[in-house]
């Protein structure tokens, strides 16, 4: 293409606004792709607003043409990922990159350059991408399901993408999927003695979370999920100023009868939170909440109607895992929000993920239930 390309980093409040601007350009013809509040995107980079910024550092990169911004991309460093096990991912050395988007080829290759030339000043000698920022954000790159949109939380990109960073010499680190399931029927009989067994075992309680004591919910899956996922690939701990940042975020779609938390004994043992698809309304206000848009926002909160509902999160501790107990209290909570989620929110449809492609209990939970693949993300890996 015509006229000289430039590089060069965020560096003020309008160049944070042309970063979060560029997407609503490039994907404007593409029907799947959900435009975010422009005001949270804006807030994920911003250093005061976003607490992983207290244990990580990122740089920020514009690529013009002609003055016309033509790409984006983030460089960073998770100092708590640095001091991970390298065999969980991450480990010394290891910075990664991610919200990457570019009109074109060479736009692509010349921002990875510069976000490879960042990490290396910075020390590092290998790099993970695409990860947006966050490993509880954004993780990978869509390589499957382009034909249908992202749920809440989840990532769309182009398919020219994957390509592109394959040819910039990266190779597949790890996946992850999501699985999707009509939850308007029925489970398969096998699940259905599992859950009538559990649900006569005097020892097991699986209750609704309390949301006018959310601090104190929030304290109990948070010290379950970084017990349960602490081996995993990609874990990292979530810290207490993202769990206050994901609270204020999450809270409003936050609904009782979605969240679960299975006792074993009187003690807390595993849980699974489930989302109405906020991406529904979201895609119609293309960004913005002005000037009618915080008030349809509002009004579909009090009483969301949903077509999916998505599971985030969900875990045992390990002291369970792979266990009998294990499987059967994850089918017990995913049966009671099943019935919660069509008989209380209209749902039909429901998204499980992200499930690592090693999380062989998970697989095997999702497949149970007739839950089928949907999507597929990708993180790739280089040696810097």
């Amino acid at each position: 293409m015509a006229g000289s390309l430039t590089i060069r980093p965020v560096q003020t409040k309008r160049d944070r606004r042309a970063f979060v601007d560029l997407p609503f350009r490039l994907y404007r013809d593409d029907p799947n792709w959900v435009p975010p509040l422009k005001s949270e995107a804006l807030g994920l980079i911003t250093p005061e607003k976003n607490g992983w910024y207290s244990h990580a550092k990122a740089q920020l990169f514009l690529a013009e043409r002609d003055g016309r911004v033509v790409g984006r991309i983030s460089a960073h460093i998770d100092t708590l990922a640095l001091e991970m096990p390298a065999t969980q991912g991450f480990g010394p050395g290891t910075g990664q990159w991610g919200l990457m988007e570019a009109e074109d080829s060479g736009v692509f290759a010349a921002l990875l350059q510069a976000a490879e030339r960042w990490l290396r000043d910075q020390g590092m000698s290998r790099a993970l991408g695409p990860i947006s920022q966050s490993i509880w954000e954004e993780p990978g790159l869509l390589i499957e399901g382009y034909d249908h949109p992202p749920t809440v939380m989840m990532g769309h990109a182009k398919r020219e993408y994957r390509e592109w960073i394959e040819g910039a010499g990266y190779r597949p680190a790890k996946q992850m999927m999501t699985y999707e399931l009509d939850i308007t029927q029925d489970f398969p009989p096998i699940v259905q003695r599992i859950i009538k067994s559990g649900e006569k075992n005097g020892r097991i309680n699986v209750r609704e979370v309390d949301k006018s004591r959310f601090d104190e919910e929030a304290a109990i899956i948070l010290s379950i999920l970084n017990d349960a996922w602490s081996d995993n690939w990609g874990f990292v701990p979530l810290t207490p100023p993202e769990i206050r940042d994901v609270g204020v975020k999450l809270k409003p779609i936050v609904f009782n009868d979605l969240i679960r938390i299975a006792e074993l004994d009187g003690k807390p043992v595993a849980f699974m939170i489930t989302l109405p698809d906020l991406n529904e309304p979201l895609a119609k206000l293309n960004g913005s909440l002005l000037p009618f848009g915080w008030a349809k926002l509002l009004l579909w909160l009090r009483r969301p109607k949903v077509r999916t509902m998505r599971v985030p999160l969900m875990g045992v501790v390990k002291e369970l895992q792979s266990s009998r107990m294990a499987s059967q209290l994850a089918f017990m909570m995913i049966e009671y929000i099943r019935r919660a989620s069509v008989t209380r929110y209209g749902a039909t449809r429901g998204e499980i993920g992200w499930i690592l492609d090693d999380n062989q209990g998970m697989r095997s939970i999702a497949e149970t239930i007739d839950s089928r693949v949907n999507k597929v993300y990708q993180v790739y890996e280089k040696t810097l």
